[in-house]
């Protein structure tokens, strides 16, 4: 199944890469490759609209100092005539890849990035809380920081407010700047029914059940008591 995927996604690619149609049918057909790699499947495809308002670029040149121009033509489908060295187009892939991450963290705090990753939430793309009180809700992605390079995305539970990492290694590589500190709390803000009620359910520690702490207070007392009950039999050490 593996082989097959990859076959598809690559066959995708050469049809994104000699397609004739015209510009907004191959940003499609790179978008959809690339959400499709696998390692993507946390990325919502971002509108061609989107991206082609340079207004929504605003200073993301200075976050892609390397081939800049080239990795927009990429993903927009207006490829340079200059030719290129497999090295330098390597390079303007990895740019390309780049830039469309940080297209997409702002994208999905848009009203239309906000309903495609709300889908993604709904079908469950995001995995579940690991947490056993949490009863399996549903996670969403987060940034730790918006500073892209810093820290990897991770996968924050609004039922607990607590953040976990990805179960997958390919999943852990992706750039937590790519989401954003603040898409998860959007979501829930512009839908608010999303987020359930918080769990008043808590992990007790036992021993022979008895509470911790109160086995701890029981230690305590009787420590007290032996004492006292050596002075009064006036035993020293």
């Amino acid at each position: 199944m593996a082989d097959i995927a990859a076959e598809t996604m690559n066959s995708l690619y050469i049809r994104a890469l000699s397609s004739t149609d015209s510009d907004s049918d191959y940003c499609k057909y790179w978008v959809e490759w690339f959400t499709y790699a696998e390692g993507n499947e946390y990325f919502c495809e971002v509108d061609e609209e989107y991206i082609l308002d340079r207004f929504n670029l605003t200073n993301l040149q200075n976050e892609v100092p390397n081939y800049y121009v080239e990795a927009l033509q990429m993903i927009t489908d207006n490829p340079s005539d200059k030719p290129m060295s497999e090295e330098v187009r390597e390079q303007v892939e990895r740019s390309a890849k780049h830039l469309y991450g940080l297209i997409h963290a702002r994208y999905i705090i848009t009203a239309p990035g906000l309903k495609k990753m709300l889908d993604k939430f709904k079908r469950g793309d995001y995995g579940r809380c690991p947490r056993v009180y949490c009863h399996q809700n549903t996670l969403m992605p987060v940034g730790i920081t918006d500073v892209p390079g810093q820290k990897p995305v991770k996968l924050y539970c609004c039922r607990c407010e607590d953040i976990y990492n990805p179960k997958s290694r390919r999943h852990n590589m992706i750039d937590g700047a790519y989401f954003g500190t603040s898409f998860p709390h959007m979501l829930l803000q512009v839908y608010p029914t999303l987020k359930p009620a918080p769990s008043e359910q808590r992990y007790v520690p036992r021993i022979f059940g008895f509470k911790i702490h109160s086995i701890a207070e029981l230690h305590r007392w009787q420590d007290e008591q032996r004492e006292k009950q050596k002075k009064r039999l006036g035993i020293t050490e």
